[in-house]
């Protein structure tokens, strides 16, 4: 492979993450052995099993973590450690259950178990901060970077060149538009920029345009690729379904049926069951914390929309003084609110207070992973004013969801930011759909 190809390989800094991710996860399993075995002033050697499995799930996970990061359209570093995060989190469970299921939990410590992942969790964020410094550096050097001309409707190209900026690692660069009328001008600009990508973005009806700007990239040596109508594109996005033997779109049905709804639902069990079990202490030390910051109950309840919009109880740990709310209005909490107390203000930061949710998991009303539920009087709010805000419904609540893990939490005071929220629910139930 010649240097110049390297260069522009998007599998050598795939593999450099993903080389980052293998290195986190053993250092995490090493640390976590000299906590539990190492006495003052010596190492501790780790035994064969102890290794053989850090090694084996080290290489799964960093795998696994690959499809993360198909799935990160951003550019900033907490988006990426956030997402990595979640990850090991499935990839950990997902190894007490082989160890579970084999019947070979007693050949490990469960405390060399669970320090692991505490301890991986701060390996990989560090380690995801060194690979995307890496990467940015290598950016700058040349490595992973293709020059871009994009040709096309105005609207389409606004929407990829926000894409591309907000993807800061991607390694593209945007070095010239034009209209995709002027044939001429394309080939000029082909020529002087000497661009490795052209991108070609026609409406529906401008499609007559392709055969010309054909003909005048003839000799370029850009890669040269179509991008859809947008309308066009959220249709074909959407899934395929075949009903009485005719072909269907599915412009919006629920983005899991069949065995993979049965699957979820018994990951989620498994999973809350697992960490329900886990967290019991710190539940009880929550709760009294709770009961003696103000007079009222430990669990705050609320009615909130679930799956196809039904109606469901969720709890939490109350983290504001007990207050009535004028009938159908729900206020949200905001900075410096005088209602939350000191114990609910940390709970709050936190996400602590969200964790008995993982009862709700159980009773079967919400999943681990999903569009977070709102308040009734906040859903009906919105609906006035977000297109197609209803389709979140179509998927099970959760505890965390895509929106979350992109940087939509906490307070929605403004109708961006609901609108971000939203997008981003609708785009993971996509995601599960595909």
């Amino acid at each position: 492979m010649s240097l110049f190809t390297i260069r522009k390989s998007f599998l050598l800094t795939d593999f450099i993450v993903q080389a980052f991710d293998f290195i986190a996860i053993c250092v995490g399993g090493w640390l976590a052995y000299q906590f539990r075995f190492a006495t003052e002033g010596t190492w501790v050697s780790l035994r064969p099993q102890e290794n053989l499995l850090m090694f084996i799930w080290a290489l799964f996970s960093s795998f696994f973590f690959s499809r993360i990061y198909k799935l990160w359209s951003g550019g900033a570093l907490a988006a990426m450690v956030s997402r990595v995060t979640l990850g090991w989190l499935i990839s950990w469970l997902a190894l007490l259950l082989v160890l579970t299921f084999t019947k070979t939990t007693g050949m490990y410590s469960r405390t060399w178990l669970v320090t692991w992942l505490l301890f991986s969790i701060g390996t990989l964020g560090l380690g995801r901060a060194a690979s995307f410094f890496l990467m940015a550096k290598m950016r700058r050097s040349g490595y992973q970077h293709k020059r871009v001309l994009l040709v096309g409707e105005s609207a389409l190209m606004d929407t990829v060149q926000h894409r591309v900026q907000s993807a800061t690692w991607s390694g593209f660069e945007i070095v010239g538009t034009e209209c995709a009328s002027k044939f001429a001008e394309v080939k000029r600009l082909d020529t002087e920029l000497r661009p490795d990508e052209i991108w070609i973005g026609l409406r529906m009806q401008d499609h007559n345009l392709l055969d010309g700007l054909t003909q005048a990239l003839n000799q370029s040596m850009a890669n040269i690729r179509l991008l859809p109508d947008l309308m066009m594109y959220q249709i074909l996005n959407h899934g395929m379904s075949v009903t009485l033997g005719i072909p269907m779109v599915d412009i919006s049905v629920s983005p899991m049926a069949g065995w993979q709804r049965l699957a979820k639902a018994t990951l989620d069990i498994v999973v809350a069951s697992v960490i329900l079990i886990l967290i019991t202490p710190l539940l009880v030390v929550i709760a009294i914390a709770v009961k003696l910051s103000s007079p009222g109950p430990v669990l705050f309840k609320q009615k909130r929309h679930g799956w196809n919009g039904e109606e469901i109880w969720v709890y939490k740990f109350r983290s504001m003084v007990v207050h009535q709310e004028a009938a159908g209005h729900v206020t949200q909490a905001s900075r410096k609110d005088p209602r939350v107390t000191r114990v609910g203000a940390f709970l709050r930061k936190t996400s602590l207070d969200e964790l008995p949710q993982f009862i709700n998991v159980l009773q079967g009303r919400m999943s681990v992973v999903g569009p977070r539920p709102h308040a009734l009087a906040h859903n009906q709010e919105y609906m006035k004013k977000i297109p197609f805000y209803a389709l979140r419904h179509k998927a099970k609540p959760g505890i965390t969801g895509w929106a979350q893990i992109c940087g939509y939490r906490g307070e929605t005071d403004t109708l961006d930011k609901m609108e971000g929220r939203i997008k981003h629910d609708c785009d993971f139930s996509n995601k599960m759909r595909q």
